[in-house]
């Protein structure tokens, strides 16, 4: 019975081993590995996390982030640009191995991708038009039928706008700047993004021009978007953002933070 039991065992031990090797040729980190190159999706113009420079260079908070992770797995790095509103299909039809791209994790996001640990927060407000100064003091005020609000297409911008702003007009465009524009020339009254970026546009383009309320609509966590049924790939990940945010030998996301979102001296290479 014992010799049953032990040839059961030691079965089910190397069955067990060998579906988890199974599982590790088939994940993305060990792709990545074996091809020597890192993948990263990711949509250009959205400040400060990724942007093209005025020589067309693509510069940001997530392409440090991108360049160091692929130094770390001793990879080369590929950026592809995708439009946001395709970024997930992108991921999911092996355009690329992982989205960077100052995405915020949703529930219905998460049904579709798996979701690493957050590396950063933010929270959705508002450009306003100046002419609107002594008419609205807060957000909420925007939700009524004569005002037009713009955002991004498929971004949370435009998640938020249709929630908070269910009786305002809601116009939707391309890219950050196009939206953004139309509140500069006069024709929308309002434009919802994330906090950095209309920060950091107020210190530039919208100077005297916007009010920004900055007061948050949300809470969003932004995370690395993934392919379901790869631990191997999200435990690496997790790890990687552990020692970015608490080793202060390195001191990488702290030394990001303050070049991306503290210092706006890298406006003039873009503006």
């Amino acid at each position: 019975m014992k010799k049953i039991l032990l040839t059961m065992l030691v079965f089910l031990a190397s069955t067990v081993f060998a579906a988890d090797l199974d599982l590790w040729k088939d994940s993305t980190l060990n792709k990545i590995i074996q091809r020597g190159e890192l993948r990263v999706g990711l949509d250009p113009g959205y400040m400060p996390f990724e942007m093209k420079d005025k020589k067309g260079r693509l510069i940001g908070y997530d392409i440090d982030i991108a360049r160091f992770m692929a130094k770390s797995m001793g990879v080369k790095l590929k950026i592809v640009p995708t439009g946001f509103d395709g970024i997930i299909a992108g991921l999911l039809t092996d355009k690329f191995d992982i989205i960077i791209a100052g995405m915020t994790i949703t529930q219905e996001r998460n049904l579709k991708i798996n979701f690493s640990d957050s590396y950063i927060v933010v929270g959705q407000t508002v450009l306003l038009n100046k002419k609107l100064a002594n008419e609205i003091k807060d957000a909420k005020q925007l939700n009524n039928k004569k005002y037009t609000i713009t955002a991004k297409l498929g971004q949370t911008g435009e998640i938020v706008a249709r929630k908070f702003f269910k009786n305002a007009k809601i116009n939707t465009f391309d890219t950050e700047v196009d939206a953004v524009s139309e509140v500069l020339n006069g024709r929308a009254d309002a434009f919802v993004n994330d906090k950095p970026y209309n920060a950091i546009f107020m210190d530039g383009k919208g100077k005297n021009k916007l009010i920004h309320l900055d007061k948050p609509l949300t809470y969003e966590p932004l995370a690395f978007g993934i392919k379901k049924g790869d631990p191997d790939f999200l435990n690496w990940l997790n790890n990687f953002l552990k020692q970015i945010k608490n080793d202060k030998l390195l001191n990488i996301q702290e030394k990001l933070y303050e070049k991306w979102f503290i210092n706006t001296d890298w406006l003039k290479r873009v503006q």
